[in-house]
């Protein structure tokens, strides 16, 4: 687990989306640098991301000078400005970056995103409405992240079932294809994952895999 720790993230725009997948990210132990225009919105994440600065990042040399080129991936959450989401994409692209992760406002601009060299779109509203919907119909959901089409991360509270076993003999990965990414306990996050940890009532897993594996483990 310890290379996923190292991977770099940038969230441009921190504004309610751009600062939840900020904190989400730091949280978990990435490398996180926050970017926003506006002082406040930086000051506000500062203690929740690895690095919080106030640039204007449809400036290609504020970008440049930032060095965004150099992070893993780069999530555009620009809020209401769909032109500058749009030039902010194409310039993060043009800059090399591998994979570019934007927020879009509907259907059009999420076609001129892909257009322009987006890796992925994402719709947030749209997007939590699956989360709720998951979450009223299996209350141990908490969280649902559709990563593709077909592969989600998903984080669920333990059930009874689970309590008192390792993670040896839980066994996630065999028996339906998924693995555990990370552990939460309390506020606490578990990413250097032993075989022989044991869970616990009140633990919550984070894990990934293909949505029809999910929906399997959900039931258990």
């Amino acid at each position: 687990m310890a290379r996923e720790t190292q991977k770099q993230f940038a969230v441009i725009g921190l504004g309610r989306f751009g600062s939840s997948v900020a904190r989400t990210l730091h949280a978990h132990g990435y490398q996180v640098l926050g970017i926003d225009d506006e002082e406040e919105r930086v000051r506000a994440n500062l203690d929740h991301c690895t690095r919080a600065v106030e640039a204007d990042a449809t400036d290609e040399q504020a970008l440049r000078a930032l060095g965004i080129r150099n992070f893993d991936t780069v999530i555009v959450g620009i809020g209401g400005d769909i032109q500058a989401s749009i030039l902010v994409t194409l310039m993060l692209k043009e800059l090399g970056v591998k994979q570019v992760v934007v927020k879009a406002q509907s259907d059009v601009h999420g076609k001129v995103l892909y257009k322009v060299g987006a890796d992925r779109v994402v719709f947030p509203e749209r997007d939590m409405g699956t989360r709720v919907a998951r979450n009223l119909v299996a209350s141990n959901i908490l969280e649902y992240i559709e990563l593709a089409p077909e592969l989600s991360i998903l984080e669920f509270l333990v059930s009874d079932n689970m309590v008192g076993q390792t993670l040896r003999t839980l066994d996630l990965r065999s028996r339906y294809a998924s693995n555990i990414i990370a552990i939460k306990r309390g506020e606490e996050f578990e990413l250097a994952l032993q075989a022989d940890y044991r869970i616990q009532a009140g633990d919550v897993l984070v894990v990934v895999g293909r949505n029809e594996d999910l929906k399997r483990l959900e039931r258990v």
